[in-house]
């Protein structure tokens, strides 16, 4: 089983073309990073998965670090980039990056017309009260990536104080990362706070979404993958952490609109 928290599209191509390509069957979730990860812990020792396939990196290093997941040396490390390889090596070989993707927000233009915002700072602004949605970072890896962004810029203190500042802008605060981003395509809220990549869908999808690169700077993920400690069925798992690293593999998530770095 195959435990997945890139997009939906992505999650279910990917699966249907090693299905296709190695003739095994593949039994695919979709839940967020947050959910994923509290899975795998209440599952340890008798876990129903193989496979953790995408979403944000720290739970996979979380995972590592806890035990949950199998140490591999995949032989197509050496093909890899090294900020997916020095990820692995932060990991002890538990887990590996698959994609990167930065941080960010993006606007309706027909919602926003004036003065658009281009820095965090401007999404503090009253004028967009009740029109931010943004994820919970208890589930979503998006906004646990944001948070530890804000530290970086802000130190500890302005990381925490931000959301708060914030809050009389958020309208939801959603489960899954990519939501907010669809709403505002939609035109349910004016601005959706993603990866970077979830807006750019929504642009080349026809949606009037601006994506900003906030200008304040921000962080990244290194989406992984982790092979589950006592699946119940490791060579397989073996089989599709090695697939999923190859060069054909990774073509498939721009053809599924993902827009991930590879």
């Amino acid at each position: 089983m195959l435990s997945c928290s890139a997009g939906e599209e992505w999650c279910r191509t990917q699966s249907e073309a090693f299905t296709r390509e190695t003739g095994i069957n593949v039994r695919m979730t979709r839940k967020s990073s947050g959910e994923t990860f509290a899975q795998i812990k209440a599952e340890a020792g008798q876990p129903r998965g193989d496979v953790r396939w995408g979403g944000t990196g720290d739970p996979h290093l979380q995972a590592a670090q806890e035990g949950l997941t199998e140490e591999y040396r995949s032989p197509m490390l050496a093909d890899l980039q090294p900020w997916a390889v020095t990820q692995a090596e932060a990991a002890g070989f538990r887990t590996v990056g698959l994609y990167a993707g930065a941080v960010g927000f993006g606007y309706n233009s027909t919602m926003v017309t004036e003065n658009p915002p281009a820095c965090w700072k401007d999404l503090l602004d009253a004028r967009f009260k009740d029109d931010v949605r943004v994820a919970n970072p208890n589930s979503s890896g998006t906004s646990h990536t944001m948070l530890a962004t804000m530290v970086h810029l802000m130190g500890e203190d302005g990381a925490f104080a931000y959301p708060k500042d914030r809050h009389a802008n958020i309208s939801q605060y959603t489960k899954s990362g990519s939501v907010p981003i669809r709403a505002a395509a939609t035109g349910e809220t004016a601005i959706g706070i993603v990866f970077m990549h979830d807006a750019v869908v929504e642009a080349v999808g026809g949606a009037p979404i601006v994506t900003v690169a906030p200008c304040e700077g921000t962080g990244y993920q290194v989406g992984s993958m982790s092979i589950i400690k006592g699946g119940p069925n490791p060579e397989a798992a073996k089989i599709w952490h090695d697939w999923a690293l190859s060069a054909k593999a990774q073509e498939i998530g721009a053809t599924a609109r993902s827009f991930q770095v590879p």
